[in-house]
């Protein structure tokens, strides 16, 4: 089999890909900045992983793929090119793995993580056997990827970098659109040319599932070829598959009923919190009542989701105070996640700290931004996570400053928030930390040191 080298392995997106291929049969290799939980488990089942990168490391490397934040001056995309090696991104290579298989792709701003896992668990639990690649890990299957031996591949289908351009799927799920990455895309009217391109991508005779409630992700679901098929999916009674009967329940999701065209599919239970969720859980019903499956068995297999990694992640209590982890970093995400932890917690206080994700995110959203916290009770607001790019004309002080949050306070450092926090929490509390960045290393602190605290109190 091919060896493949890929540069940037640690990250969501190859990490994923890696495990797949390896499941395959495939030689890989890769390379990151630094090591992580992701690539040691990629050392554990058999990739070599280098940290750091030198042309050196990909000796042997019969293709290369590179994710979308490494540069074109990277020492080994530049060895790869001078020996003649192909030099991939995503969208490159994606589609070809995809090929042979029914493909499924999430697609949207958000919930694309959380529906793939959900529709990756219900597919295995219905004895599917589905290939996946998820962007994050699935609390219930252990795993952000898999080679199934079913005729499923489910990709969480990524707009960033025009990744999900690379893919010809036969059902799409659309779960909402509205302005993202504007590194990538600086306008809405770029985001929207993108997903119009990306709908045209489906198979002929293919299937697009869209959310009913977002109106821009509804009126793709007019845009379809002639032989693919369109439904909706979502609260509002004009969809065609939706929910009656919504009631929050102990467990801290909803109990409802999903209905197709008025008619009943079946009673479904979340344990996950929110009402996107419900929209998420009615996005993956919807897909296997349109594959056929047992409908029944797949609302038992949604009752029994717990979610993905760092979606609303609930890491323990330690002296009576919940500990959250969340990978929000947009304002609907940020809105969505604490109206999730409001509904499950109504009478604790919750904190919100909130890692803004990228300068050019922070400004273009800002007046979003603005009022997304209403449901915390106290914020407080770190750095802003650069990532990819810098801008030192702007900075977090100046975000916090304008928050219209009564109670917001701007920790610049991790250390520092961590520190206010452990100053500040008390028994009865919830704290979300919402980052896509490195902000989950003040969650794991904050309930160490609560830990220790709380074992050495006894």
């Amino acid at each position: 089999m091919p060896h493949i080298h890929l540069i940037g392995i640690g990250g969501s997106g190859l990490s994923a890909i890696a495990r797949l291929l390896m499941e395959r049969g495939y030689t890989v290799s890769g390379s990151d900045r630094q090591l992580s939980p992701l690539t040691r488990e990629l050392s554990e089942h058999g990739a070599l992983v280098y940290a750091g990168h030198a042309a050196e490391h990909i000796q042997g490397a019969d293709v290369v793929v590179r994710s979308s934040a490494i540069p074109d001056g990277n020492p080994e995309v530049q060895a790869a090119l001078a020996r003649g090696i192909p030099v991939l991104k995503r969208h490159d290579f994606l589609g070809e793995l995809m090929e042979e298989y029914l493909g499924i792709a999430v697609a949207g701003t958000h919930g694309k993580t959380t529906t793939s896992a959900m529709l990756a668990w219900v597919l295995t639990t219905l004895g599917q056997e589905p290939s996946y690649i998820l962007g994050g890990v699935s609390k219930n299957l252990g795993t952000n990827a898999h080679a199934g031996k079913g005729r499923a591949f489910i990709i969480e289908a990524d707009e960033y970098d025009r990744m999900f351009l690379g893919l010809r799927p036969d059902m799409i799920i659309l779960t909402m659109v509205e302005h993202d990455h504007p590194d990538c895309y600086p306008t809405m009217t770029d985001y929207l040319e993108a997903f119009a391109k990306f709908v045209k991508l489906l198979r002929p005779g293919g299937l697009l599932l869209a959310g009913y409630d977002d109106p821009v992700a509804r009126a793709f679901s007019t845009q379809t070829a002639p032989d693919c098929g369109s439904f909706t999916y979502g609260l509002d009674p004009q969809a065609d598959y939706t929910a009656t009967g919504l009631a929050p329940h102990p467990r801290g999701g909803y109990t409802f009923t999903a209905t197709y065209r008025g008619k009943e599919l079946a009673q479904i239970t979340l344990s996950v919190p929110g009402k996107h969720n419900v929209c998420n859980a009615l996005a993956v019903l919807g897909a296997a009542h349109q594959l056929n499956l047992d409908l029944g068995a797949a609302a038992e297999a949604l009752g029994e989701f717990t979610g993905a990694g760092r979606r609303f992640d609930v890491l323990g209590e330690a002296q009576g105070v919940t500990i959250i982890n969340d990978y929000a970093h947009h304002p609907t995400e940020i809105r969505a996640t604490l109206a999730a932890a409001r509904s499950r917690y109504p009478t604790r206080r919750i904190w919100a700290v909130w890692q803004p994700h990228t300068y050019s995110r922070t400004r273009t959203l800002l007046d979003r931004f603005m009022t997304a916290f209403d449901d915390a009770d106290e914020v407080l607001v770190t750095d802003i996570y650069a990532a990819r790019e810098y801008d030192s004309t702007f900075s977090a002080a100046q975000v916090t400053a304008q928050l219209t949050h009564p109670a917001a306070h701007f920790t610049p450092t991790l250390a520092d928030a961590t520190e206010y926090l452990l100053h500040h929490l008390q028994s009865g509390d919830v704290l979300l930390v919402l980052s896509a960045g490195d902000a989950d290393k003040i969650s794991q602190q904050v309930l160490d040191t609560l830990t220790h605290r709380e074992v050495n109190h006894v």
